[in-house]
């Protein structure tokens, strides 16, 4: 697997833009991993977590949260740490 990096911050202001963070499929980490991330992590439902984990199984990657980049910045880099490849557009 290979690790995504985040894009470093813009000087622009970023308070009202909106960002996504997306998570790309791996062949490592269980489904019930990666539902589990998103419910803990991204505020997900059970509902959601199991949608965008099935689209990022099928479709390779999915959109699993929007907000400002400072909000997203976190979130997406526990998502790093616990080995998902994802990244913040």
């Amino acid at each position: 697997m290979t690790e995504k990096h985040l894009p470093k911050q813009d000087q622009q202001n970023t308070n009202t833009e909106v960002y996504k963070i997306v998570l790309y499929n791996d062949n490592v980490h269980t489904f019930d991993f990666v539902i589990d991330m998103l419910m803990r992590y991204c505020n997900h439902t059970l509902m959601q977590a199991e949608q965008c984990a099935t689209l990022t199984h099928y479709k390779g990657q999915s959109v699993v949260k929007k907000g400002t980049y400072q909000k997203l910045l976190p979130i997406a880099s526990t998502l790093l740490e616990k080995g998902l490849s994802v990244d913040i557009e």
